[in-house]
C-alpha cells in the first residue's frame, strides 16, 4: 500500500495545485488527488515514489502560505509494530544502528530498502506496538551525525482496516487539521527545519524587488516556491532593510540570486556606482561554527567560491539584536555559490542545536528551553528585534523545572585558561551581563599556578540559572573558536555532595553511576579515597558536552534530594516515641 496523507493543506488548495507540485518534482502518482478541508490523499504507484514524495515535499514545500506535511497514510488500526526509518547516515555501521534501535525494545527484523537517495532507509519490526510507538516518538526528528532521521509507520496489511466513517465525520476528525495524536507530528521538528535565509538589501532597491503592485516579488515567490517577507517598516530611515526567505535550501538560493540580479540591473539603470555585496544575517550562536577553528571554514568557502567574506564584530550585538552580518563580495555567480555554502553550515548548526534541545526537553520533563531564550526563533518575518531572548530579570520563579522555590546550587565549571578574557569581557561587562541574564552569581577563581591550563568558574544559583549560565559559557567558548568547527565543547564540572551520600551516587557495585553515564552520555566519576572537606563534602566530577553535563547534574541533584527526604523521615520517626500524643494510640480499635 503506497497511499500518502498530505497534511497542513490550505483551504485554497485544489487538485490542480497538487498536480503541478508532483509534476514539478517529477513524482508519479497512480490516482487522482482527494482534497478535503485541511488535508488530502493520493496513491503512488510504488514505495519508491511514495518515499520520494515524503523526502522531497514534507516540511519543505509551501502551498498557499502553508508548508505541507506528507507521510504514509496509515489508519490507526494498521499502525502496529512496523516502522520505516529514512535519512540514515550512509556510512553508519549496522552495529551502531542495531544498538540505537534496541534502546526502545526487541527488534525482530531490520532490513535495508533499496533507494536512489544518498542516505540509507530501513524497515524495522518491533516485538510490540508499544515498543514501535516509543521508537517512533524518540527517533523521528532526532539527529544522527548531522542527519535528521525521519520515521513513519508501515501499514500492517493483516490488521483489520477501519470501516467507512459514518456520515464522514469520523474520517474528518481522525484526519483533520489538529492531528495532535499523530505520533510522527509530536516528535517531528518544526517544518522549517531549514532555517530561513535572511538578507540585508539597500533601501533604494526595495521598490525594484517588490515591483509594480508587487508583481516582481510575486513572480520570484512563484518561480522559487518560497515565501518572502520584506521588512520595510523595520528600522525606519535605515540604509538597509532585511528580507526573510522561507523555502528549501535550493529555493532560498534561487530567490537570493534572483534578488541580486534585480539589484544589479537596478544599479545599472540608476547609475548606482557603489559595489552591491551580498549581506546575510545569521544568529550569533551559529557564527563560531561557520568561521571554524582559526577561520578555516570561512577561508575554505572563500577559496572555493572566489569571494571575500567578512563578518560584523561581536561588539555590534545587543540583547535584542543577536544577528551578525556576513558580507560576501564577488561576482553574482560567486556570491550565490558562497551563499549556498554559508547557509549549509548555518543549517547544520541549527539542526544540531534543535536536536540537542529536543533531547533535553524529553529527558528533563517540564524544562521550557524556548522560554530561556537560548536558541534563535525561526518564526516567519523574524526581525532582529523579535528574537526569543528572555527579558532581563525574567529568571525568577524557576517554573521551568516545576518547583516553587528551588534550592540554590553551586557548580564549579572548568574552562581553558586562555578563555578567561572572553568570559569576563572588556572591563568585566560580559560576565556582568551573563550573571544578570542567568540570575546566578558567577565568579572566576584565581589561577592555581602560573602554568595552569584551566580556570574554575564558580556558579551559584537555582537549576534554571545554572542551565542558562552554563549554556552561555559553553556557547561563548564555541563562538571564540576554543574548539574545532565539528568538535563539541566538552567541559568538566564539579559538584560537592555530602560524604555519606557519595555511595548513593555510585550505587551498589557502581550500578547507579554506570546507569547515569549511559543515560546522560556524560562521564561521571566519584574519585576514590577522597578526604572530605571542612563541611564533610566530597567532589563528583562530570565531563561532557553541554546537554550531557546538564542532565547528569540534574540526575545527581535528584539523588541528593531523595537522600535528604529519607533523612528527614528518619529524623521524624526517631522523634515519635518521645512525643506525648503517642500514648492514646492503643485505645483506638
Amino acid at each position: 500500500m503506497n497511499k500518502l496523507y498530505i497534511g497542513n493543506v490550505s483551504a485554497e488548495a485544489s487538485e490542480e495545485d497538487f498536480e503541478t507540485i508532483f509534476e514539478q518534482w517529477k513524482i508519479p502518482h497512480s490516482g487522482p488527488f482527494l482534497v478535503k478541508t485541511g488535508y488530502a490523499f493520493v496513491d503512488c504507484p510504488d514505495e519508491k515514489a511514495a518515499m520520494k514524495a515524503i523526502d522531497v515535499l514534507s516540511g519543505k514545500v509551501e502551498l498557499h502560505g502553508k508548508v505541507l506535511e506528507v507521510e504514509h497514510s496509515v489508519p490507526k488500526r494498521q499502525r502496529s509494530c512496523k516502522l520505516q526509518i529514512r535519512n540514515i547516515p550512509p556510512h553508519m555501521q549496522w552495529e551502531v544502528l542495531d544498538g540505537m534501535l534496541a534502546q526502545y525494545g526487541a527488534v525482530q527484523s531490520c532490513e535495508q530498502v533499496n533507494t536512489d537517495t544518498e542516505t540509507a532507509v530501513v524497515n524495522v519490526r518491533y516485538a510490540t506496538k508499544d515498543q514501535a510507538r516509543l521508537a517512533m516518538e524518540k527517533l523521528n526528528g532526532s539527529m544522527m551525525e548531522n542527519y535528521t532521521l525521519k520515521v513513519s509507520y508501515i501499514p500492517d496489511e493483516t490488521a483489520t482496516p477501519e470501516g467507512p466513517p459514518a456520515g464522514g465525520r469520523r474520517g474528518f476528525n481522525a484526519r483533520g487539521p489538529p492531528r495532535s495524536g499523530s505520533p510522527g507530528l509530536g516528535a517531528r521538528p518544526k517544518v522549517q527545519s531549514d532555517i530561513p535565509l535572511r538578507m540585508l538589501v539597500p533601501t533604494q532597491f526595495v521598490g525594484a524587488i517588490i515591483g509594480k503592485e508587487g508583481a516582481t516579488i510575486r513572480n520570484i515567490t512563484k518561480q522559487t516556491h518560497s515565501k518572502i517577507d520584506i521588512h520595510r517598516k523595520e528600522n525606519a530611515g535605515a540604509a538597509e532593510k532585511p528580507i526573510t526567505i522561507h523555502s528549501t535550501p535550493d529555493g532560498c538560493s534561487n530567490a537570493c540570486k534572483t534578488i541580486m540580479d534585480i539589484m544589479q540591473k537596478e544599479a545599472l539603470d540608476t547609475k548606482f556606482t557603489e559595489e552591491i555585496p551580498l549581506k546575510i544575517l545569521a544568529h550569533n550562536s551559529f557564527v563560531g561554527r561557520l568561521i571554524g577553528k582559526e577561520g578555516r571554514n570561512l577561508k575554505k568557502i572563500e577559496q572555493e567560491t572566489g569571494t571575500k567574506i567578512t563578518i560584523s564584530p561581536l561588539q555590534d550585538l545587543t540583547l535584542y539584536n543577536p544577528e551578525r552580518t556576513i558580507t560576501v563580495k564577488g561576482s553574482i555567480e560567486a556570491c550565490a555559490k558562497a551563499e549556498e555554502e554559508v547557509m549549509k553550515k548555518i543549517r547544520e548548526s541549527y539542526e544540531s542545536d534543535m536536536a540537542a534541545m529536543n533531547l533535553q526537553s524529553n529527558l528533563i520533563p517540564g524544562l521550557n528551553l524556548n522560554a530561556l531564550g537560548l536558541f534563535p526563533t525561526t518564526a516567519p518575518g523574524m526581525g532582529p528585534s523579535m528574537s526569543s531572548i528572555t527579558p532581563p530579570g525574567a529568571h525568577g520563579g524557576s517554573s521551568s523545572f516545576g518547583q516553587g522555590h528551588p534550592e540554590s546550587e553551586t557548580v564549579h565549571l572548568f574552562i581553558p585558561a586562555l578563555a578567561v578574557g572572553a568570559i569576563i569581557g572588556k572591563q568585566g561587562q560580559h560576565i556582568k551581563q551573563l550573571s544578570h541574564f542567568a540570575g546566578a552569581s558567577i565568579k572566576i577563581a584565581p589561577a592555581e599556578g602560573m602554568d595552569a591550563k584551566q580556570r574554575m568558574v564558580i556558579i551559584v544559583g537555582p537549576p534554571e540559572a545554572q542551565f542558562k549560565a552554563q549554556c552561555r559559557i559553553f556557547g561563548k567558548l564555541k563562538e571564540e573558536n576554543f574548539f574545532g568547527p565539528k568538535e563539541e565543547v566538552k567541559l568538566e564540572a564539579h559538584i560537592k555532595v555530602p560524604a555519606f551520600a557519595a555511595g548513593r551516587v555510585i550505587g551498589k557495585g557502581g550500578k547507579t553511576v554506570n546507569e547515569l553515564q549511559n543515560l546522560t552520555c556524560a562521564e561521571v566519576v566519584v574519585p576514590r579515597d577522597q578526604t572530605p572537606d571542612e563541611n564533610d563534602q566530597v567532589i563528583v566530577k562530570i565531563s561532557g558536552h553541554f546537554f550531557a553535563c546538564q542532565l547528569a547534574q540534574r540526575k545527581i541533584q535528584e539523588i541528593l534530594a531523595q537522600v535528604r527526604r529519607q533523612q528527614q523521615q528518619q529524623q521524624q520517626q526517631q522523634l515519635k516515641p518521645t512525643s506525648g500524643p503517642q500514648a492514646p494510640m492503643p485505645r483506638r480499635k
